[in-house]
């Protein structure tokens, strides 16, 4: 189709824009991979060179085009789809309660009043409690079912900093008592038991735990029982949290346990990475869980798949599974995407995809202990950019503690079918290390695409492997002989 006076080609423009997605000239030239052809074009006649130029020009659109289409379609991925969005048609606002957001007056009393309403009047598709901005202080309080909690644009729901008439509650039966501290435990700030059909929603406003006051009970050694999750639901279902920003928890975030079909999706999640436990999403025993386009900034893991503690949930007995991780930013002195280290309950079917870490102990975290028993089976975790780690990867079998001397010795985790791929780092200082117990070895771990970069010597530290099986393809640095020579990974 070449001419002598014009081409029917399009112009190569500086940008180029696919369904509003701007594509820089950095992105282009990494497909212009013809330039060896161009360069030899002198050697043709004039005409048919300008044929040939405008023939690959148009075949490097097509290319960008091509693979602009292979992006939107993975950006268009996501696992939300397990909770449908509900849009209620009865509507309140917290301040018809006599809600006051001063960040002064206790609006206890009017959440207890406008939650009391839409539980018993129950409307017809469910009630939303709106908002408004303004700084709402309060004491902890229930949720209920079919409602939805919206937040407005410079909305903040507070908690009090007076801990001493915090309710307590129960520990979890696959726990056996409280995860800092024997007995009970404090109830979460926000919280849902026994529910279904919730939403947590707004314009990103926001739900403080002010824990400043927990952490320094926490490391004066002065608590009596374990420290408030900032939101829990238990044994509920049908669960969607998104566009809001958590901070300041005074334990975990986000915590569903016993639950089911639940999605956390564009959450920003915020403690100091000196805070004390602040996990920022924790699925336990919970199932068919999505977890999608985040950042999440805090003390403690960024994720964290956990199935309950030793001889409590293995008595329980009750999986975390089914779990989708994918496009999470984030931070932490410890680690980015995790399992464990309770996970007596077992921990099946785990994806993580597409995930960007900075300034972390461990990128990778699979975590278990003897005692705990459990299988972690399944895992995937693949498509993670990491920068300034300590550790990129560590599997390892002596994470963790013990509830109390009665735990089993003999109760050995077990862990195989993982698979890490396509994980590149810089400024890591340990590749890896896989820790497994020789009377229950980990198997079929396979590692396939991964480089990450080191420091120079001496800060560079070796993989470390003992009493694991399995493959490594295309790892740099280079790997244990373990993983070399006991196996392949499939295809």
């Amino acid at each position: 189709m070449c001419r002598e006076n014009k081409c029917m080609i399009p112009p190569l423009s500086s940008h180029l824009f696919f369904h509003n997605h701007q594509i820089p000239p950095s992105h282009i030239s990494q497909h212009l991979s013809a330039s060896c052809l161009l360069q030899k074009l002198h050697l043709l006649p004039k005409m048919r060179r300008r044929c040939v130029r405008e023939t690959l020009v148009y075949l490097t659109s097509a290319i960008i085009v091509l693979n602009c289409c292979c992006m939107v379609a993975a950006e268009a991925v996501t696992c939300s789809g397990i909770v449908p969005m509900v849009y209620r048609n009865d509507k309140i606002s917290i301040t018809d309660f006599g809600g006051v957001g001063d960040g002064r007056r206790l609006n206890t009393k009017a959440f207890e009043e406008a939650i009391y309403r839409i539980k018993h009047l129950k409307r017809r598709g469910g009630t939303l409690l709106y908002i408004p901005p303004g700084v709402y202080l309060t004491e902890s309080f229930n949720l209920t079912s079919r409602m939805t909690l919206y937040l407005a644009r410079g909305a903040v729901i507070k908690a009090t900093q007076r801990t001493e008439n915090w309710p307590l509650i129960a520990p979890l039966p696959s726990y056996g008592r409280g995860r800092e501290r024997p007995g009970g435990r404090y109830m979460s700030f926000i919280h849902g038991e026994g529910l279904h059909d919730v939403i947590i929603t707004g314009e990103n406003g926001t739900i403080d735990g002010q824990g400043g006051v927990w952490w320094n009970m926490w490391r004066k050694r002065t608590l009596r029982f374990t420290r408030p999750n900032l939101i829990e639901f238990k044994d509920s279902k049908h669960i969607i949290i998104s566009n809001v920003i958590f901070k300041n928890s005074a334990f975990w975030n986000i915590h569903p346990v016993y639950c089911s079909h639940v999605v956390i999706r564009h959450v920003t999640i915020l403690a100091p990475h000196d805070s004390p436990n602040t996990d920022g999403i924790d699925p336990d025993s919970s199932s068919h869980v999505c977890i999608e386009d985040s950042f999440i900034s805090t003390g403690d893991d960024l994720v964290a798949v956990k199935s309950g503690w030793d001889e409590y949930g293995i008595k329980y007995g009750r999986p975390s599974s089914d779990i989708t991780i994918r496009r999470i930013v984030g931070s932490s002195p410890f680690a980015g995407i995790a399992v464990g280290s309770e996970t007596s309950g077992s921990v099946y079917n785990v994806l993580a995809e597409h995930i960007t870490l900075k300034n972390m102990g461990v990128g990778i975290h699979l975590k278990t202990n003897i005692g705990r028993g459990g299988i972690i089976k399944n895992i995937t975790i693949s498509d993670v950019y990491m920068v300034n780690v300590r550790k990129g990867i560590k599997i390892a079998a002596d994470v963790g503690d013990h509830p109390d001397e009665n735990y089993n010795p003999n109760a050995l985790p077990v862990l195989k079918q993982v698979r890490i791929r396509n994980v590149r780092g810089k400024k890591v200082q340990q590749a890896g290390l896989i820790i497994g117990l020789k009377n229950s070895p980990f198997t079929d771990v396979c590692l396939s695409n991964i480089n990450l970069y080191g420091y120079p010597r001496p800060r560079y530290v070796p993989w470390k492997c003992s009493y694991v099986r399995g493959g490594a393809i295309q790892v740099r640095p280079s790997p244990c002989s373990n993983l070399i020579h006991s196996g392949s990974c499939p295809n």
